[in-house]
C-alpha cells in the first residue's frame, strides 16, 4: 500500500481497526520522543549524553562508583530529565482500549506514560522496564523511585533496599540482563493470537523485542507500521506510513469513531 494517498492510508488503518477484535499495539521511543523525552541513537539522544557502558548489568554490579552514578544521574533528573506527559499517540492508544479492541500494549519504552494516558497496567507489556521503579536485586523488594529520591536525594552514596541492605537498581533492562520474566513471554502469546498489530514509534531493530509483529504477521494478523524512518520489517506491512505518531494516531482514531 505504499503508492496510496496519506487518506487512504489513514482510512485503510481505520477499517482494519474497526474490523478487528484482538488489536496488539507495539510502541517504541518515536511514541515517547513526542512528549519530549530523547531516544537513544540519535544525534543529541541519550547516549550522546550519557556513556552506555554504565547501563551494562555486570558494571553496574561490579562497581560501587558505577551504582553512585547511577544515582546522582536520577536525583539530577533521570534520563528524562523533565517530567513528561501522554501525548496524542498515547491518549489515541489508551481509547482503543475503552472501546474493547485492544488485548495489550507491547512497549520498549520505560517511561510509564502509557500507564498515565489510561491503559490498563495489566495490559501494557513493558518489554525493557520502568524507569519510575527501584528493584532490590536480592530480595526482589520494588520502590517507588521518587520517594527514595525524596528520603535519599542529598545521600552521597546510593541507598540500599530497605528490607535486605541489598543493591537497588533502576527496574530497566541494563545491557546483558535479560528481559523481565515472563514479559515477553505474555507478549508472544498475544501477537500470536491477534488479529492486527500497529506498531507506532520503533525503528525495529532492538531484538528480541523487533520478533513481536512478525510474530504477529507469521500468524496471519494484519501488520501496520507507523514510524518516522524506515524499518527492516516495512515490505511485510500492509500499511507503512511514516510520519509522527500522535498527528497520524489522531487521524486514525477520529476515523475510527465514525466507523464503530
Amino acid at each position: 500500500m505504499s503508492d496510496i494517498s496519506s487518506d487512504d492510508k489513514i482510512n485503510a488503518v481505520a477499517a482494519m481497526i474497526a474490523q478487528a477484535s484482538r488489536i496488539v499495539v507495539f510502541t517504541g521511543a518515536g511514541v515517547s520522543t513526542e512528549s519530549g523525552i530523547p531516544d537513544f541513537r540519535s544525534p543529541g539522544g541519550i547516549w550522546t549524553k550519557f556513556d552506555p557502558e554504565d547501563f551494562t548489568i555486570d558494571r553496574f554490579l561490579s562497581s560501587a562508583e558505577t551504582r553512585r552514578k547511577q544515582w546522582r544521574i536520577l536525583v539530577e533528573g533521570g534520563l528524562m530529565k523533565a517530567r513528561p506527559e501522554p501525548n496524542r499517540a498515547h491518549y489515541a492508544i489508551a481509547e482503543l482500549e475503552k472501546m474493547g479492541k485492544l488485548s495489550c500494549v507491547v512497549t520498549q519504552n520505560v517511561d510509564n506514560l502509557h500507564q498515565m494516558a489510561g491503559n490498563d497496567p495489566e495490559k501494557v507489556f513493558e518489554l525493557h522496564g520502568n524507569m519510575r521503579y527501584l528493584k532490590c536485586l536480592s530480595c526482589e523488594a520494588r520502590y517507588v523511585a521518587d520517594e527514595m529520591l525524596a528520603k535519599h536525594a542529598f545521600d552521597e552514596e546510593a541507598p540500599v533496599c530497605e528490607r535486605c541492605r541489598g543493591i537497588l537498581k533502576p527496574d530497566v533492562i541494563f545491557f546483558g540482563e535479560a528481559l523481565p520474566p515472563g514479559v515477553f513471554e505474555q507478549a508472544t502469546y498475544h501477537a500470536n493470537n491477534c488479529d492486527l498489530l500497529i506498531v507506532i514509534g520503533s525503528s525495529l531493530v532492538v531484538y528480541p523485542a523487533a520478533y513481536v509483529p512478525i510474530y504477529a504477521k507469521e500468524a496471519g494478523a494484519k501488520l501496520v507500521i507507523i514510524n518516522m524512518s524506515s524499518t527492516p520489517y516495512d515490505r511485510r506491512a500492509d500499511v507503512l506510513i511514516n510520519a509522527s505518531a500522535g498527528e497520524v494516531m489522531e487521524r486514525i482514531l477520529r476515523e475510527v469513531r465514525g466507523r464503530i
